[in-house]
């Protein structure tokens, strides 16, 4: 990748750039903030704070081009097997009404199956064992099958009514227990979400829960549980009845998921209106990658500028803040979408890659931000391309200062402090990304914008956006010293800073 002639042309173009400031750029282009903005479903990105020029734009291009990101984008619409190392095809477009027929027919049969869920469980004909209707579901699941769900109920929650949503992910005792302690058993929905039926940490989480019903209500507990999963043999030996189980497609991976059943929760809390807004924001973006060229492209153009400052800058790290407490999960759902997708080392053909590739994605809620690590972006030695998610403000006044905030920001770490240049250089790169409200659609345009863009940069890397051997590889070693904690038998092999550890662990 890194050796063909797109890939050197802009590395000899970035040495001409090194020593420019985007203040310059601006002075030397008037028009440069109205070229460099798009408007994408009912989003406004200005990517006009960064360290580009046209020609910039027009190098990138090539570079996409070049990588074949729209070939790679057909082949993902057609349902090709572009997950290569599984196998399998990314389909998530599916869920949202673009794509294969067939998985868009599969889409539409458990959407209207959730739907039935949250009509019954929100107007109280579904009931629990006892006769009570639910009050509250809690969601069980870990990763993808967590984050986007618990990222949207949060984030959609002046729609909330009854049932209040729970998320469980974490093995941590505390998770479960603090949230049962909540809830009545007789009035509690339980989801457990797990494409093979048999991660770990969900799975013993699940069983606590099923505990926890049965000592509440009895044994009859079935009415109590929903499971959303490929193993439905798995899911009905747990005591899940058929009915009540909602099928994960293989072409769907865990963290494109919170379309598909895994949204669940997010329709009983928030209602299936809202749910379908978040599907037809996501609509409006897919149908907008599918169709802009690249180089109007917003999700094309972040994966670009992602390339651009992690292979020809340096930059190994890249900041979200979003500019409203409702987001504050952003940040958290983006280092998984990104990281888990793109921290690879290995291409599609298994050889070592000779470029960098993800970068560290880090964040927090705005103006928070500013009082902590804004700091180092401000006076650091780091570059730190930012990404600012800011909401049109409304009537009150708060809300102006918070947008004002947002956007001061964006300024100053582009400007710098021409009385102090020294202290204070500038040349941040940012990216602000408007939202004309919170909104099922709005939110359902920025998942798909970053989904997309997520995708592209794979491209651009050549390595398979779709696997987490990583994450396979933990669980693996998991299991393996499981015996040690339980019955003291270290295997052999065993590392000796591991071995010392667990034996102080059994001690204590």
């Amino acid at each position: 990748m890194n050796t063909t002639p797109e890939w050197q042309a802009l590395a000899a173009h970035q040495r001409t750039l090194r020593d420019a400031h985007m203040r310059d750029l601006f002075t030397q282009d008037p028009g440069r903030a109205q070229r460099m903005a798009i408007e994408a479903g009912p989003l406004f990105i200005d990517y006009s704070k960064h360290c580009i020029t046209s020609e910039t734009l027009l190098l990138l291009t090539h570079l996409a081009q070049s990588c074949d990101v729209t070939g790679w984008r057909q082949r993902m619409l057609a349902g090709e097997a572009i997950n290569t190392s599984e196998r399998r095809a990314a389909l998530h477009v599916a869920l949202r009404g673009a794509g294969s027929a067939a998985a868009q027919g599969e889409a539409r049969a458990t959407l209207e199956v959730m739907r039935s869920i949250s009509n019954a469980v929100r107007s109280g004909v579904w009931k629990g064992a006892t006769g009570k209707p639910f009050t509250d579901v809690i969601h069980i699941g870990i990763g993808g099958s967590d984050l986007g769900p618990r990222l949207a109920v949060e984030a959609l929650t002046s729609h909330a009514g009854t049932p209040r949503a729970h998320f469980v992910a974490n093995i941590d005792p505390h998770e479960l227990d603090d949230t049962l302690r909540v809830c009545d058993p007789a009035a509690t929905l339980v989801i457990v979400i797990s494409k093979s039926f048999d991660t770990v940490e969900t799975i013993i989480n699940a069983q606590h829960a099923r505990s926890w019903l049965e000592a509440g209500v009895g044994r009859n507990i079935a009415p109590h549980l929903v499971a959303v999963t490929n193993n439905t043999e798995a899911a009905g030996t747990f005591g899940i009845p058929d009915t009540q189980i909602l099928r994960m497609p293989e072409w769907v991976g865990g963290r494109f998921s919170l379309w598909s059943g895994v949204g669940l929760s997010i329709m009983l809390a928030c209602g299936s209106e809202t749910f379908d807004a978040l599907l037809a924001g996501a609509g409006e973006m897919d149908a907008h990658f599918l169709a802009a060229p690249l180089e109007r492209n917003a999700p094309v153009i972040l994966a670009l500028l992602s390339a651009w400052y992690v292979n020809f800058w340096g930059a190994q790290v890249h900041a979200v803040l979003p500019y409203s407490k409702r987001l504050n999960l952003l940040p958290d759902y983006l280092q998984q979408l990104e990281m888990e997708s793109n921290g690879k080392r290995i291409d599609r053909a298994g050889k070592l890659v000779a470029y960098a590739t993800a970068p560290v994605i880090f964040g927090n809620v705005g103006a928070n931000s500013q009082h902590s690590f804004h700091q180092l972006f401000h006076q650091g030695t780091h570059l730190v391309p930012s990404d600012f998610v800011v909401m049109a403000p409304t009537p009150d006044p708060r809300s102006r200062m918070l947008a004002i905030n947002a956007l001061a920001q964006t300024a100053a770490l582009m400007n710098g402090d021409a009385s102090d240049p020294a202290a204070y250089p500038g040349n941040q790169p940012s990216t602000t990304i408007v939202l004309p409200s919170l909104s099922g659609r709005t939110l359902g345009a920025l998942l798909s914008l970053y989904e997309h863009k997520v995708f592209v940069e794979g491209v651009l890397w050549n390595i398979n956006s779709f696997d987490q051997p990583g994450v396979e590889l933990g669980k693996r070693m998991a299991t393996t010293l499981l015996p040690a904690a339980t019955l003291g038998d270290v295997p052999h092999g065993t590392d000796s800073s591991t071995r010392s550890l667990i034996e102080r662990i059994n001690r204590n």
